[in-house]
């Protein structure tokens, strides 16, 4: 691999080694390749630093990759860096997803913000403080880039179940250096109503999934909301529910057997707390089936956590909620205290033309570097 002489080359190799989701596609590209080429090429900055590198494979072509620094003196507070590796689909992009181009004092590209800056950051952070420094600071340092982040998180899950002897983590995700101790969890959730089909002039003598569904939603739409208010987070806000995808039916002259609606729950920890989907099914009929694809739980860290206060200091000193959800609420759930911070805005996340400027990844690398000198 060429050396990077600044976090800005750093950040254009990343951007240029496709680490798309699996999950966003539908051809057979060389997009398939998943995060394996790019968690090879962090690999490989890791162990140049003097890291001890392993390669986690979660699901075939798709590892974690884990770099743990060696450290002077026992008994120290380990601490990890976790970024994500892969980016969400390139359809639609405006600009070349992978050229790396730099206009007008920004990098453009897929992941520039998402999270490919933050993982830059990071990474150029580890280098300025070089292995002999990083022995003798006050905590024992891993960096960890996961895979899957985009659909279903299985590689900050499998982390957390097998390594879960960490006194703190610091999720790489763009928050404009705040500190994000608590974020709404989510629940994607199909609502499956089945009917009985029958020839499209003799409706009477089938059962429509179609309006029953329809009939379940609006009443859903009617009464969800006001019950959810109850569970109101003083940081995070209302819980939400967005009815994103409505599919029935296979031709105009079929009465349809089911008809199905994908909904984006976003859930406060009162409401994940009480049984979010107990609540939903009371206000569901009871032919109406819920089959919950994709869960998050909430994250809800003690933000009065001493190296939250440290973290706060070497950035824009503000902890904050946010309305996502990202690998941290795992490492959570498995007793890692943990929080998301970064460079860059997540309003750059995921558009047609991301990008992220150089001055704040080069911001990002001085606050990552400050956190760990004084943590």
């Amino acid at each position: 691999m060429s050396t990077p002489n600044s976090v800005t080359e750093l950040l254009q190799a990343l951007i240029r080694i496709p680490s798309v989701n699996p999950f966003a596609l539908d051809d057979d590209s060389a997009l398939h390749l998943g995060e394996a080429r790019c968690a090879q090429y962090i690999a490989d900055f890791l162990a140049r630093l003097g890291a001890e590198v392993t390669v986690e494979e979660i699901e075939p072509n798709r590892p974690n990759v884990i770099g743990r620094f060696p450290s002077r003196g026992a008994g120290k507070p380990r601490v990890l860096l976790a970024p994500h590796i892969d980016t969400v689909t390139i359809k639609g992009m405006t600009i070349d997803p992978f050229a790396a181009e730099i206009w007008e004092g920004k990098v453009y590209g897929r992941g520039a913000s998402d999270t490919k800056g933050t993982m830059a950051a990071m990474l150029w952070a580890l280098r300025e403080l070089g292995s002999s420094r990083l022995a003798d600071l006050a905590v024992e340092v891993t960096f960890a880039g996961f895979m899957g982040e985009e659909n279903s998180q299985p590689g900050s899950k499998h982390f957390a179940q097998n390594h879960p002897d960490y006194a703190f983590a610091v999720v790489g995700e763009p928050t404009g250096l705040d500190v994000v101790y608590t974020h709404k969890g989510t629940t994607w959730a199909e609502l499956v109503a089945r009917g009985r089909s029958a020839h499209g002039s003799r409706p009477e003598i089938g059962d429509n999934a179609i309006l029953k569904l329809t009939r379940a939603l609006d009443q859903l739409d009617r009464n969800f909301p006001p019950a959810m208010r109850a569970f109101a987070d003083p940081v995070l806000g209302l819980p939400t529910m967005n009815i994103g995808q409505l599919e029935g039916g296979s031709q105009p002259n079929i009465v349809p057997d089911r008809a199905v609606a994908s909904c984006d729950f976003r859930l406060t920890p009162a409401l994940a707390e009480h049984g979010f989907l107990e609540l939903l099914r009371q206000h569901l009929p009871e032919e109406i089936t819920v089959v919950p694809r994709l869960e998050c739980q909430p994250l809800a860290t003690d933000p009065e956590h001493p190296m939250i206060a440290a973290l706060a200091e070497a950035g824009s000193g503000r902890k904050v909620g946010a309305p996502w959800f990202c690998d941290a609420a795992h490492l959570a759930a498995a007793g890692i205290p943990s929080v998301a911070a970064g460079p860059g805005s997540i309003d750059q996340a995921h558009t047609d033309d991301e990008w992220i400027a150089i001055d704040d990844l080069e911001k990002g690398v001085n606050f990552y570097r400050a956190f760990l000198e004084t943590c």
